[in-house]
């Protein structure tokens, strides 16, 4: 149990001993000239006991005063209760918290949750569209691991449709001798080399795509393909595991650059083996209608205020939606892995067809309506000119170029007595990454921001960068000390207790954060708490106090606020390079 949580459950047991039964909660003072916190509970009080609530709020503050965690108790018209948080209860919150760094986080109840963030399209470049659900799914769930959850990452690689067709038959235009494309073949496909890289994919995918938009033939016979793979005719789908193959290598890639990880790397293909047992579920609950030769699922109700289409399951060319396979992956997941919750990270412009998924899961009841599925939108970043970021010609810029352009930025600001080239290269990366990331998770997760790398990269602000800075220089400070960290004895000044409140609110801080599934609120909390911290280095001694106990003292909060820091920043997916 967090600090925080425990001093409002003594709270209550206070105010049951004043004489009246009410859970208290602790909340943040509006007048800080008064106290650091206030109870607000007289004046709920007052109604249920029928008395003036100045009257009770004066027996609360009478057994108040006998707990030494709490001094400057005072009473505020029309009943709030406003006190300060002792020092020596808060040089004990510190010291805990250094001997415990989980001691200030409030643990959950266990819970298995799958985050779908990935949603990269195998042959396709990753773009910067994909930047946002990565980001914010990764953080998520270091988060939810950090509270005690069990979370499973899944990519949920777009693996499976026309895109794949066009892709393979691009491949036996340019490659027509290829034995896949040999229905006499005989021999081993494994042992044939594919003249194909992952460059070559990216740009063999739109050039199909165009072709086939001018060419209703060509179309047509990547529809053909498309069905051989679905079927697993032998040489086309050999062909089409080694093309989703060549692609994954290229896409972890990215990922890892982005300090992105998963524990599941399944394809839409992977919810292909569920897909009659899915059709069997809907045809026996009589959720499947005809509809200008689609089949639908109607999943509207009476309590919409807007019109709800229904969900396309089956197309009138009898292939699958994109809708059935999320469906068919939903049931997987629940077979498989049996959550009880599974979340997706997706643009806020898909909740539409994530509002007709989980209604026609809910119908279907292919998951128990125990299991929660959460739609977790997010805004889109757009470039100067308000619109979503493109490249200068106006096509979608491809998020490792995207890494580059703010790696150069990065470049220019990294300390010029780093000479060693890689050494500059990867910490230089380093930064890149922590700037794009910072910068992504600022403002709430549904708000749209604009790119701005020269702004992202200073070293000065609300940027990763001044994050990373100000963390190192606090690591070198504890280095050049070289001596360990005991215990806080004091508290002097107005930084270090501020710096002792903010710690004490860390739970609430992480709380928030997973209740709205955003890092907002974990972003302005390191950077209050650093910039709290930098004040507090600038205006006093450390390693050349004369004092050994306050030095000391210095030096474990110096401790403690590095130590946050890095536990943080791990969550936002950001790594600490050894200097910059």
């Amino acid at each position: 149990m967090s600090i925080l949580k425990k001093l409002n459950a003594d709270l209550t047991n206070l105010v049951l001993e004043a004489g009246y039964e009410d859970n208290v909660i602790l909340l943040p003072s509006n007048r800080k000239d008064l106290g650091d916190y206030q109870i607000n509970n007289a004046l709920t009080l007052a109604k249920t006991y029928h008395k003036n609530p100045m009257l009770i709020a004066e027996d609360i503050k009478n057994v108040l005063q006998t707990d030494s965690r709490f001094t400057n108790i005072n009473i505020a018209p029309p009943g709030f209760i406003n006190l300060t948080l002792s020092t020596d209860f808060l040089i004990s919150v510190l010291n805990e918290f250094n001997n415990d760094h989980f001691s200030c986080i409030d643990k959950k109840e266990p819970k298995k949750i799958i985050i779908d963030y990935g949603g990269a399209n195998v042959s396709k470049a990753l773009h910067v569209g994909h930047l946002r659900s990565a980001n914010l799914g990764e953080a998520l769930k270091r988060l939810a691991k950090l509270v005690g959850y069990d979370c499973l990452g899944d990519a949920h690689l777009g693996d499976y449709g026309r895109p794949l067709g066009l892709v393979l038959l691009e491949i036996k235009k340019r490659y027509p001798h290829l034995a896949f494309f040999d229905e006499s073949y005989q021999g081993d496909y494994s042992e044939i080399s594919l003249p194909i890289t992952n460059a070559d994919l990216e740009e063999i995918y739109p050039t199909a795509s165009l072709k086939a938009k001018e060419d209703e033939a060509y179309l047509e016979e990547a529809r053909q393909i498309t069905f051989k793979i679905q079927n697993h005719d032998k040489g086309y789908y050999e062909l089409w595991q080694k093309v989703v193959n060549i692609s994954k290598e290229a896409i972890k890639k990215v990922y890892d650059d982005l300090n992105v990880s998963f524990e599941l790397w399944l394809g839409e293909s992977d919810s292909v083996s569920y897909l009659s047992e899915l059709k069997d579920i809907f045809t026996q609950k009589n959720l499947l209608k005809l509809s200008d030769n689609a089949t639908i699922v109607e999943v509207a109700t009476t309590e919409d205020k807007a019109p709800m289409p229904p969900l396309l399951f089956i197309k009138s060319n009898n292939s699958l939606s994109y809708a059935t396979t999320d469906l068919a992956t939903i049931l997987q997941r629940q077979k498989e892995f049996a959550p009880d919750e599974i979340w997706y990270c997706v643009d806020l412009r898909q909740n539409l067809h994530f509002e007709q998924v989980f209604r026609a899961a809910r119908l279907s009841k292919i998951v128990p309506d125990s299991v929660k599925l959460e739609f977790i939108g997010f805004g889109t970043m757009n470039g100067k000119d308000g619109k979503p970021f493109k490249t200068r010609d106006g096509g979608i810029m491809p998020l490792k170029d995207l890494i580059k352009l703010i790696n150069e930025e990065t470049l220019k600001r990294l300390n010029p007595d780093i000479t060693d080239d890689q050494e500059r290269t990867e910490i230089s990366k380093d930064v890149a990454i922590a700037a794009l990331k910072y910068a992504d998770f600022l403002a709430f997760r549904s708000t749209d921001y604009i790119f701005e790398e020269e702004k992202f990269a200073d070293l000065e602000g609300k940027t990763g960068p001044y994050l990373l800075y100000s963390t190192i220089r606090m690591k070198s400070l504890l280095t050049k000390s070289q001596t360990t960290y005991q215990n806080i004895t004091t508290l002097p000044t107005k930084e270090e207790r501020q710096l002792a409140m903010y710690i004490l609110t860390l739970p609430t801080v992480i709380d928030k954060s997973l209740e709205t599934k955003s890092l907002n609120e974990i972003c302005e909390f390191l950077y209050n708490l650093t910039a709290t911290y930098n004040k507090f280095y600038a205006e006093n001694k450390i390693l050349t106090e004369q004092d050994t106990s306050l030095k000391e003292s210095r030096l474990v909060l110096t401790k403690i606020v590095y130590d946050l820091n890095l536990l943080l920043l791990d969550i936002l997916g950001i790594k600490v390079p050894k200097k910059m």
